[in-house]
């Protein structure tokens, strides 16, 4: 096996930082824009993007899809859960 080299393992931790990063935000969105939901009636993406159908339904397959990568890495990153 080959082994690697520390700026390649470098970059690939930054990537996945970078992907986490992403996820997590996506996750705020996605919390956000349900409690407007169910306090006020008011959808922010529908009324951000709701013009443009496409992004609109974007946004909500990638907030669906970084709950899932969340879920899935959760136990890994967590510094409570990840704890043996």
């Amino acid at each position: 096996m080959e082994k690697r080299g520390y700026n390649e393992g470098r970059a690939e931790v930054m990537h996945m930082k970078a992907l986490h990063m992403a996820a997590y935000m996506l996750l705020w969105v996605g919390g956000l824009n349900w409690g407007l939901v169910g306090l006020f009636k008011l959808n922010l993406v529908n009324a951000l993007f709701g013009s443009l159908p496409a992004l609109e339904m974007l946004v909500y397959v990638l907030v669906g899809a970084s709950t899932a990568y969340v879920i899935a890495t959760h136990k890994g990153d967590c510094k409570v859960c990840g704890v043996k």
